[in-house]
């Protein structure tokens, strides 16, 4: 398989949307450490880590080698009197004006952060199922994919949310393998179940029994914190497993290396969390040769 169709994310190196999630890393050290690791694409990152302007995001980008992949967006969707979709066209106009190919959406319940998820009745359900239809036509009518992607602490975390979306509704996934197990969904057994429904892949390795730990309602951000995401390979997702299944059905997209991490300071150079990223492109690449 072509490194090529190898990415990162700023997550990686500590770089979050959540306020307060810790020391934020410039975006010249990641986009640096991302470009020595030979990685030629990226998703966007959270709102002001990178230029918003599309031209100058774009500029900034090729001149560490890079690309834009796609960029994670959190919309609320379950509110019948909110209209997401001012916000989705803002977020895919991005999107398109520096090339990125990828929206992944997060159905947040509107709270910051992700450590209290919110359990949606009936008209919450049919709402947010209309608005991602309407997001996902959105996205195809710009020449943008879009996925959805289940999430610890937002409205589709863990297998009965998972099942919903799969069973009411046409709107395809991006398959987070960490955040996957940690609410409870084998992810091995979901790409091999409905491997069409799948455009784009975040590879995440956790610790089984701290990802337990937050399943059983222990705080998602103090889980990370203590290292609850392991370089690739070094966890108990199963990565090998799940790429040689998605390739095997023929995926063709991406695989977006994703360790979610909290500094508590900033690394002395050439340390912190490009090591872990290291350890992750060397896994994945033996894997997929």
């Amino acid at each position: 398989m072509s490194s090529t169709r190898i990415a990162a994310a700023p997550i990686s190196w500590g770089v979050c949307e959540v306020p307060g999630w810790g020391y934020q890393l410039t975006r010249e050290r990641v986009l640096g450490e991302m470009a020595e690791l030979g990685v030629f694409a990226t998703e966007l990152g959270p709102d002001g880590f990178l230029p918003e302007d599309p031209v100058a995001c774009s500029e900034l980008l090729a001149s560490f080698g890079l690309s834009a992949l796609g960029g994670f967006v959190t919309l609320v969707l379950h509110e019948p009197a909110a209209d997401p979709l001012p916000e989705a066209k803002r977020a895919l106009d991005r999107l398109v004006r520096t090339g990125a190919e990828v929206m992944v959406v997060a159905a947040v319940s509107g709270q910051e952060g992700y450590d209290q998820a919110l359990e949606l009745g009936p008209t919450g359900w049919a709402t947010m199922l209309a608005n991602l239809e309407k997001v996902a036509q959105l996205a195809k009518a710009a020449g943008v994919t879009m996925g959805l992607h289940p999430h610890v602490g937002t409205l589709v975390e863990g297998p009965e949310e998972v099942r919903q979306v799969l069973e009411n509704s046409s709107v395809p996934l991006c398959l987070d393998t960490g955040h996957l197990l940690i609410g409870g969904t084998d992810p091995l057994e979901l790409a091999a179940e409905v491997p069409r429904r799948i455009v784009h892949v975040h590879l995440k390795d956790v610790d089984s029994e701290m990802a337990a730990s937050v399943r059983a309602g222990s705080s998602y951000t103090q889980a990370v914190a203590a290292g609850m995401y392991k370089p690739l390979g070094q966890g108990d997702v199963g990565i090998a497993g799940i790429l040689a299944s998605l390739e095997g059905a023929g995926y063709g997209g991406y695989y977006v290396m994703e360790q979610d991490t909290i500094l508590g300071a900033e690394p002395p150079a050439g340390s912190g969390p490009v090591d872990d990223v290291r350890a992750s492109l060397a896994f994945l690449r033996a894997a997929l040769k």
